[in-house]
């Protein structure tokens, strides 16, 4: 039976248990029926054999309320056996019953709360920006979507239920026995306190463990995600050696985490098992006592000593149900601090869709760090006109990257505006920002999917004749097609498969489906070689026509044709202008260019760059000569 799907919950308040079962409460409400059930049969179950010991064998007479229900069945001696005979079977076919209810629906509810809180948990965390991603390790998120969730699924169905169906036992049970005798009970409950403060201390031990233990446990995966992510490397320096020595090291930790763990939770069964035996003890001395004085009957003492084994017996599932509750407890606590976590970047509270872009882009006063000892922006401030080529040049460090994650706000400016068409952006929904801005990045990322899916990755109601269109544009139709399964080959993890140039072929199709006004280039040619890059630059040359192009480069050659060039040098925009007026300018641009390829000529508009090597003349391919239309754009 499926419980009805809970909505995904804007607040971390899915964490109050209430909150977690209120969906389904349906369910939850026949597991809770079984519950008490149960604790009817529990508390039933020994008085047939009173019946039989005190009624039958000892011949005393019948308490009226049973006398009606002894003639019903015949009357007679045999009747009161035929009463008890009956009685056993309805309890324990009642109970049997109760009991399958119970574990049926709880399990049941697990299952679907763990779904409802993976989903939640999933969803906060793609909400959370670059800035949270980049502090937490991403092996330690996946335990805490994976197994801290799986901590709480295994409260619910093994110990949630339980602890109610125990207390309820103990309860009736309690509320039996002081009927029955109150100085005989108070005495078998004379253990109950210290059992219970034996109880508590523990559990605050095996809390404290239980969390050394999950942090050791996302440790664990933290590395063993990083190591396989970064395989290549690994192999390329041949460090194996060196990683399975790191992997097992902080496997013996988490090993020593386990046991002294374990070891705790190990002491407190025996030593709750000599505190049920001391009163065991007692009662039976006692009782005994009694039965020879005549003060309580042989029928009374066997119920006792039943249901002091059925009392005790719930004390002994609270004790060890310590560590179920201890490990749920943690995870909560590592579930709610990633809810909890709110996103640096996220829509304001009358954020609104954005129209369709012009392209517009302007800088005005904008500064940046990553923290406050961490400059790496400085009251930049430019324009950007639509349908212009502009880009971004200057040393590592300096800054150009994060440009671009401002402009599609990846992260936030520390101070200053980032606007579009004359709008700053934090007035737009993130999600409609982003959907009208493409990036061909340097380090193109596949899933493990067919390429069509990659393709249509930023556009999934693309179909497949625009899809096949697209890739025609990027120069990928050909080698697609070549390939076994055409469109439909699985790309391996990351497109590990693929070579780089195909990986940027299919990446510059992912960006030409989308057609957005914006258009993204970080390094989309590095580490290309002749052939690939051509193709590229080809693909390129269609993917830009019409629209605000932002180009980050580091090879001068691919950049020398754009509208404007800035200049991006100690966290500050150092330089901007034309390709020829940065040369004119004799400073950091003119250096880098020396560097790259000697003494500058003179480049008119709509020139070929004529530096040396392939890589001048690709340049042709990635920003095309200016029209005098553009040029004055």
């Amino acid at each position: 039976m499926a419980s009805e799907q809970a909505p995904v919950p804007k607040t971390p308040n899915v964490l109050g248990i209430v909150g977690l079962l209120r969906p389904h409460w349906k369910a939850m409400t026949v597991a809770m029926v079984g519950v008490a059930g149960e604790a009817v049969a529990a508390l039933l179950e020994p008085w047939p054999l009173k019946i039989v010991l005190d009624y039958l064998l000892q011949s005393k007479p019948l308490p009226i309320w049973m006398m009606p229900v002894v003639d019903w069945v015949g009357g007679g001696t045999l009747a009161v056996l035929n009463f008890a005979v009956v009685a056993v079977a309805v309890i324990a076919v009642g109970g049997a019953v109760s009991g399958y209810l119970n574990t049926y629906f709880t399990a049941n509810v697990g299952q679907w709360v763990m779904h409802d809180l993976r989903r939640t948990l999933y969803h906060h965390i793609h909400r959370l920006s670059l800035a949270e991603h980049d502090e937490k390790r991403t092996g330690d998120l996946i335990g805490r979507v994976t197994n801290d969730i799986d901590s709480v699924q295994d409260l619910i169905t093994s110990a949630l239920l339980g602890i109610l169906a125990n207390v309820l036992t103990l309860v009736g049970i309690i509320g039996v026995m002081l009927y029955l005798n109150w100085r005989f009970t108070l005495i078998s409950l004379a253990i109950a306190p210290v059992l219970f403060l034996v109880v508590y201390v523990f559990t605050r031990r095996i809390k404290k463990a239980s969390r050394k233990v999950r942090k050791e446990e996302s440790e664990l995966v933290s590395l063993v995600a990083e190591v396989f992510s970064s395989i290549r490397v690994v192999k390329a320096f041949a460090r194996e050696d060196y990683e399975e020595r790191r992997f097992e090291r902080e496997s013996l930790e988490n090993v020593e985490a386990a046991l002294l763990a374990r070891s705790i939770k190990m002491k407190l069964s025996p030593v709750v098992d000599i505190l049920v035996a001391t009163g065991t003890c007692l009662m039976l001395a006692y009782g005994a006592r009694l039965v020879i004085a005549e003060q309580l009957t042989a029928g009374a003492l066997v119920v006792f000593l039943i249901y002091l084994g059925k009392m005790y017996k719930p004390m002994r599932e609270l004790s060890k149900m310590a560590d179920t509750v201890s490990k749920a407890s943690v995870g909560f606590e590592r579930i709610r601090e990633v809810l909890e976590t709110e996103s640096g970047v996220r829509d304001q509270p009358h954020a609104r869709r954005a129209a369709a872009f012009k392209g517009a882009i302007q800088f005005d006063h904008v500064s940046f760090a990553y923290s406050p000892d961490q400059p790496i922006l400085e009251d930049v401030s430019f324009e950007i006109a639509p349908g212009q080529v502009a880009a971004f040049v200057g040393p590592t460090g300096g800054g150009k990257t994060t440009v671009i994650n401002l402009i599609a706000r990846f992260y936030d400016p520390v101070s200053g505006t980032v606007s579009i068409d004359g709008t700053d952006i934090r007035r737009f929904t993130i999600r409609s920002l982003r959907e009208q801005i493409s990036f061909v990045l340097q380090d193109t990322l596949l899933f493990h999917a067919p390429i069509w899916q990659n393709i249509a990755y930023g556009r999934p109601e693309a179909n497949r004749a625009e899809i096949v269109r697209a890739a025609e544009l990027a120069n990928a139709d050909e080698f697609i097609t070549a390939m076994p399964d055409g469109y439909d080959t699985m790309v391996g993890e990351r497109g590990v498969t693929l070579s780089g140039g195909q990986r940027q072929r299919i990446a510059i199709a992912r960006a030409v489906i989308r057609n957005t006004p914006i258009l993204v280039l970080d390094e989309p040619t590095s580490g290309l070689d002749a052939q690939s890059e051509q193709a590229v630059f080809e693909a390129l040359d269609r993917l830009m026509k019409d629209k605000t192009s932002i180009v980050i480069a580091h090879h001068l050659a691919t950049i020398m044709h754009a509208n404007t060039i800035f200049v991006v040098k100690d966290h500050k925009l150092a330089e901007r202008g034309t390709h020829d007026e940065l040369l004119a300018a004799g400073g950091f641009y003119a250096e880098l260019y020396n560097i790259q390829f000697g003494e500058p000529p003179t480049l008119a508009a709509g020139d070929v760059s004529p530096g040396p090597g392939a890589a001048v003349t690709a340049a042709r391919g990635l920003i095309p000569p200016l029209s005098n239309e553009a040029a004055r754009g």
